[in-house]
C-alpha cells in the first residue's frame, strides 16, 4: 500500500501560493487533497493550511480565506510598525486570531479527518513543541487543543508576531524555527511513529518560493556580526530546508519525494507582502498546471479513512 504525504512550508502571506497550488490541484483533477494523503504536515501559514484541511476545507476554500483575510492581518500604520520594530513584534497578532476564530471557531485538532503534524517551538524550554492528531496510542492530549491557538502557536513568528500563550502558559513561537520546511520531519514521523514501510512512502513538499542566497562579500572575507546579522535568517532558512529535504530523500528515496519550490528574484515577495497576493495566486496556478504529470500519481487512488485512536469527548 502506498502512503502519501503532503508537506507545507512556512512563508507568511507567501502561503498564497501552495494555497493557489493546491487548488488548481483539485480543480485540474476534480478530487479533494483531503481523500488522497494520509498525513498533513505543515509548518506556519503551512500549518494554517494543513489544519483547514484537516478541517473539511477545500483548497479552493483555503485560498479564499488568504485573499480575505491576509491584507487586514499584514495591514497597519508605517510609522506604527516601525516603532514597534525597534523593541516589540511588527504586528498584532488580534487580526489574525479573529480571522482565525472566523473561520474555525471553537473546533479542535481531533476533529481532523487527517492525520496532522504541526510545530511549534518552546521558548522556555528551548525545546520542539509537536501538536499531532491522535495517530498513535499514546497521542491523547492535543485532540483537545483549539484550531485556533494550534495556528497562532505554530504561526508566531519571531518579529513578526507576538509570542502566543497556551492555555497552561506555555510561551510558544513559529514552527520555523526549527522545521520551515517540514518534509524530512514528516518523513521521521511515518517511518518512525507510524511504521510505515519507507518504501511505501511517496512525498509531494511544497515551499513558498525561494530566491537565491546572497551573502555577498563573506564567501572571501572574515566579516563581523554587522555584516552577518541581517543576512543570517536567510542563511539559515537556506541550510534547514536543503537538510530537510536531504533527510526526506535518504529515507524515502529521491524518486519518492516531490518538491515544488520555485526559484523567484531576490526580495521579489517577502512574508508580509500583502500586494504580491494576486501574484502568487497565478504563481501557483501556474506551477501546479506544470507540475501536474509529475503529481497525478498522488490522486490515482483515495486514502483510507482515518481513525483516531482517541477520540474527543464531551
Amino acid at each position: 500500500m502506498v502512503r502519501k504525504i503532503l508537506s507545507i512550508d512556512g512563508g507568511g502571506i507567501k502561503g498564497v501560493f501552495p494555497a493557489s497550488f493546491l487548488s488548481t490541484l483539485e480543480e485540474s483533477t476534480g478530487k479533494r487533497i483531503t481523500e488522497h494523503f494520509d498525513l498533513i504536515v505543515g509548518t506556519s501559514t503551512g500549518g494554517i493550511i494543513a489544519l483547514g484541511l484537516g478541517m473539511g476545507l477545500s483548497a479552493k476554500e483555503i485560498l479564499q480565506f488568504y485573499e480575505e483575510f491576509g491584507p487586514g492581518i499584514f495591514k497597519g500604520n508605517r510609522f506604527i510598525r516601525a516603532i514597534r520594530q525597534l523593541g516589540i513584534a511588527k504586528y498584532d497578532s488580534a487580526p489574525l486570531k479573529k480571522a482565525l476564530v472566523a473561520k474555525f471557531g471553537d473546533r479542535k485538532l481531533g476533529e481532523s479527518t487527517n492525520r496532522l503534524v504541526i510545530p511549534s517551538v518552546n521558548l522556555e524550554t528551548g525545546e520542539v513543541h509537536v501538536y499531532k492528531t491522535s495517530h498513535h496510542p499514546r497521542f491523547e492530549r492535543d485532540l483537545h487543543e483549539r484550531i485556533v491557538d494550534v495556528a497562532l502557536a505554530t504561526s508566531a513568528a519571531p518579529t513578526y508576531f507576538p509570542t502566543h500563550r497556551s492555555d497552561a502558559g506555555t510561551p510558544l513561537v513559529d514552527g520555523g524555527i526549527w522545521a520551515n520546511n517540514p518534509t524530512g520531519m514528516a518523513v521521521v514521523e511515518a517511518i518512525g511513529v507510524l511504521e510505515w514501510p519507507r518504501d511505501s512512502i511517496k512525498v509531494l513538499s511544497i515551499g513558498c518560493t525561494t530566491e537565491p542566497l546572497d551573502i555577498g562579500m563573506a564567501r572571501n572575507h572574515s566579516l563581523g556580526s554587522g555584516y552577518w546579522a541581517p543576512k543570517m535568517v536567510s542563511l539559515f532558512m537556506s541550510t534547514q530546508s536543503f537538510s530537510s529535504h536531504g533527510t526526506a530523500q535518504l529515507l524515502a528515496g529521491h524518486a519518492n519525494i516531490v518538491r515544488i519550490n520555485p526559484s523567484m528574484p531576490t526580495n521579489r515577495f517577502s512574508l508580509d507582502g500583502i500586494l504580491e497576493i494576486t501574484s502568487l495566486k497565478g504563481l501557483g496556478s501556474t506551477e501546479a498546471r506544470k507540475a501536474l504529470p509529475a503529481v497525478r500519481d498522488f490522486f490515482n487512488e483515495k486514502v483510507e479513512t482515518f481513525t483516531p485512536y482517541h477520540a474527543l469527548t464531551v
